[in-house]
């Protein structure tokens, strides 16, 4: 079997177009860890190297020997994160960061398990020392009907993207379910400019 190549054949999902347009989610398995406050803080960066660790624990379990049912070769999927703000954060007429609320996430091949997850998660408590392994989850999550499009350029600019998806829903007929959104990162902001950033904007609707 071919290996599986997000860029390639999934890019209806994480390569939308730079204009705002409809989309259904369907249900996905992700491996998952919730986190608050700065995203420029250290913890952060601790949660996705958590995150990274177990994506390529699994993904490299063939170098090991082990080849679990139904395995295929694969692309490591991108981070992805859904953002709130708490009670207090909302309170306010300006974003502060320290308020955010975040679930971090890295989509998962048909193949993974929630009992595969589990077992190669234990053993990297034991080989790594990132005390935040232990808040790493799996999860089935399903979005459903979204409106997304392809953000580029910096974090601190995405409220411009999200006044033209709320203008796309309004001339479509849809409106938003909730106030969280969610966003993949397809550049590495560590090796990108700000003003070339891609990231995936996209937020849950219901049809009006």
């Amino acid at each position: 079997m071919s290996k599986l190549e997000w860029r390639k054949s999934l890019k209806e999902i994480y390569l939308p177009k730079s204009k705002p347009s409809k989309i259904k989610i369907p249900n996905f398995k992700y491996i998952t860890i919730e986190g608050k406050g700065n995203p420029n803080n250290e913890v952060f960066k601790e949660n996705v190297e958590a995150l990274y660790s177990l994506a390529y624990a699994i993904k490299m379990l063939p170098k090991k020997g082990i080849v679990p049912e139904g395995y295929i070769d694969y692309t490591v999927f991108p981070l992805e994160g859904v953002w709130d703000l708490d009670e207090e954060g909302r309170k306010l007429d300006y974003l502060n960061k320290e308020h955010l609320l975040y679930k971090l996430m890295i989509r998962q091949p048909d193949f993974v398990t929630e009992d595969l997850t589990y077992i190669i998660l234990d053993q990297l408590k034991q080989k790594k020392k990132n005390p935040l392994l232990a808040n790493v989850k799996f999860e089935s999550i399903t979005e459903g009907l979204c409106v997304q499009t392809m953000h580029i350029g910096s974090y601190d600019d995405e409220p411009r993207t999200f006044k033209l998806m709320e203008e796309f829903c309004k001339e479509n007929h849809l409106q938003r379910v909730q106030k969280t959104h969610k966003e993949i990162y397809i550049s590495d902001a560590r090796k990108t400019q700000p003003d070339k950033l891609k990231t995936v904007l996209r937020f849950q609707v219901e049809e009006r």
